[in-house]
């Protein structure tokens, strides 16, 4: 069996009894969790996020160096023809261990100071946010409850 590497795929070379077989197979990184263009789900109850319109939320910046956001991350959203500022607080992609993955992409509107627009966040948080850097105790006295 013979293996050679070329950007970041390998192309491996199986002999059988009568025939040649060759499987390609990709070694890129996993899936980003929540990027540009990504769809969200608004889960607090503040009237912007639980009106109803015709276009998804979308992100359209995330604020982090690598441009892939994670739960505890802030991103920008293009909500209703406006500009809001988002927490992100739980994405489908499975993260570390340990840590609940959800259904849908979750965030909680914050405004220009930081603070949370609404007043009750209707899903369950991940408790693993208390524990992140950053000031998220207003988001976390308004939740309901925790996974």
């Amino acid at each position: 069996m013979a293996l050679r590497c070329i950007s970041r795929s390998f192309t491996g070379i199986v002999e059988t009894a009568t025939t040649l077989h060759q499987r390609t197979f990709s070694v890129s990184a996993a899936a980003a969790a929540i990027q540009k263009m990504t769809r969200v789900r608004v889960v607090d109850n503040s009237s912007l996020g639980n009106t109803p319109y015709h276009r998804p939320p979308k992100v359209i910046h995330v604020y982090t160096q690598n441009g892939i956001g994670k739960v505890g991350d802030k991103v920008l959203l293009a909500i209703k023809g406006q500009k809001k500022k988002a927490l992100i607080v739980g994405h489908k992609m499975p993260g570390e261990r340990m840590s609940p993955r959800f259904d849908s992409n979750n965030v909680v509107l914050l405004e220009d100071n930081d603070n949370p627009t609404g007043t009750r966040i209707k899903v369950p948080i991940p408790t693993h946010l208390r524990k992140l850097e950053g000031n998220y105790s207003k988001v976390l006295a308004i939740a309901s409850s925790f996974v």
